[in-house]
């Protein structure tokens, strides 16, 4: 009887430091996708600031820049993505 007694304490031990440790990874991983998410409002806010002044404007010049905010709402899409594959 002490055997089974002992096995279930260990098995309960041992759960219980899997929880600990899978909430501490899931507080790591929320602190992460939080910075990422930051930060990427910040790219976000850049790109929209950018494009205001220049949704109106013609001309070739204007086309390098569209692409150049192109470029960046694809990484804020990307972004995106990951924070919502971490949570």
């Amino acid at each position: 009887m002490s055997t089974k007694k002992n096995l279930l304490h260990e098995t309960i031990s041992s759960l219980k430091q899997q929880r600990d440790e899978l909430a501490l990874k899931m507080h790591l991983a929320e602190a992460e996708a939080k910075q990422e998410f930051d930060e990427t409002i910040v790219k976000l806010d850049t790109l929209t600031a950018e494009y205001d002044p220049l949704k109106d404007a013609v001309g070739e010049s204007a086309e390098n820049v569209v692409e150049s905010l192109k470029l960046v709402a694809g990484e804020v899409v990307s972004s995106f993505d990951r924070i919502r594959k971490s949570l």
